[in-house]
């Protein structure tokens, strides 16, 4: 081994290194040595991103096989799920005398759990408003801050980085909301308003099983936090569920929940009511949301592809481009549109029914339990085009 190549070692890379390589649609080169089944359902995508699988047990008498399917010139991220096996790998690949190798902190259970605040904007009333990218998952919750308070929408399951966010920003959070019921993850809104005094709100029709105490939004019944200054203004727009619910914050930004999404629509099937719901979703896509300012950002509550991402990882459009460009918004014979949106839809999303029935709370399964019911892509959308 020549001198060079004993000075060489693996890095390891952060999610939130890996976010802003995704984000900046910047050249990376990932080995993913999990099984073929896991990887084939969730893998880490990105713009400029080549990635290619090859299980552990395939490399255990020599890395050999990887390194004919590596370029030597590309930054190397090995990947498995939980990062001993990348570590072991990565060495390996090392020793070989490669450079730039890193493996991925905390492996593919971080990356699915990483959340990264971005701020969308200010808002004319005074205050700040936040989207926490939950970049593995696809999932997206927001914090809006005014005037030292603060009110969080459809949490991850992940609740100490809000609670974490606020106090870094010398805020406290007032209220906890949930656009509707989630299927694809565990909401978090009940454990940050325990954990935090904020109060929880949930639409009522979503909420008919629920085994606790919450809060029922009301549509037009304004929440307000800074001295009264920022008002959150519920809108009724079933048809992901029965009872989603739209916030318009500030009279800017439009919070869709699962409704509407950058690159596709809600799909009304989670509850195995698809037929019954398929006329709610047209009419609050194109009744409700076609007669409101086309101005106005839309701020979905998860994202399909990472190409939905700006350079800075945020997802976020106006609401007159995405009745240009969302296909889910161009489907004008209602006949096309309702089977549109209950046949050929994509799988239904993991576990998603003991996600329903936990977020209920007629199950509590323990930390390890929801970490593996939440594994996978969300599939939350009609289509991912």
């Amino acid at each position: 081994m020549s001198e060079e190549t004993k000075q060489l070692s693996l890095m390891k890379m952060t999610p939130h290194a890996l976010t802003q390589i995704v984000a900046g649609q910047e050249e990376l080169f990932i080995l993913d040595v999990r099984n073929e089944a896991e990887f084939s359902d969730w893998k880490i995508e990105g713009e400029n991103i080549e990635i290619i699988n090859i299980p552990y047990f395939d490399l255990l008498d020599g890395v050999d096989p990887a390194l004919e399917r590596i370029p030597a010139s590309k930054r190397l991220l090995v990947v498995c799920a939980k990062e001993g096996s990348s570590q072991f790998i990565g060495e390996q690949i090392v020793e070989a005398g490669r450079e730039h190798v890193y493996y991925l902190e905390g492996g593919m259970k971080q990356w699915s759990e990483y959340l990264e605040p971005i701020k969308v904007g200010d808002l004319k009333s005074g205050g700040e408003i936040y989207q926490f990218v939950r970049i593995g998952k696809g999932c997206l919750s927001y914090m809006v801050l005014s005037g030292g308070e603060a009110v969080v929408i459809d949490t991850a399951r992940m609740i100490q980085p809000y609670i974490d966010f606020a106090a870094m920003h010398g805020v406290q959070i007032k209220h906890v909301l949930d656009t509707h019921l989630h299927a694809d993850h565990i909401s978090g809104g009940r454990a940050l308003s325990e954990a935090t005094g904020a109060s929880y709100w949930l639409p009522p029709k979503d909420a008919e099983e629920v085994t606790f105490s919450y809060h029922e939004l009301v549509e037009n019944e304004d929440l307000l936090i800074g001295d009264g200054k920022v008002n959150i203004h519920p809108i009724y727009t079933p048809g992901h569920t029965i009872g989603s619910t739209t916030f318009l914050v500030d009279s800017e930004y439009l919070l869709t929940g699962d409704i509407l999404f950058v690159a596709s629509i809600g799909r009304p099937d989670l509850a195995g009511k698809a037929e019954d719901w398929v006329g709610d979703l047209r009419h609050s896509l194109y009744g409700l949301y076609s007669g409101m300012p086309d101005g106005l950002i839309v701020l979905p509550a998860h994202f399909g592809k990472v190409t939905e991402l700006d350079k800075r990882g945020q997802v976020s459009a106006k609401l007159g481009d995405l009745f240009t460009d969302n296909p889910g918004l161009n489907i004008s014979d209602e006949t096309t549109f309702r089977r549109t949106v209950t046949e050929n839809l994509p799988p239904q999303p993991h576990a998603y029914q003991e996600i329903r029935q936990t977020n209920m709370g007629k199950i509590q399964p323990d930390e390890e339990e929801r970490r593996e019911m939440e594994m996978g892509p969300n599939r939350c959308a009609v289509h991912d085009h």
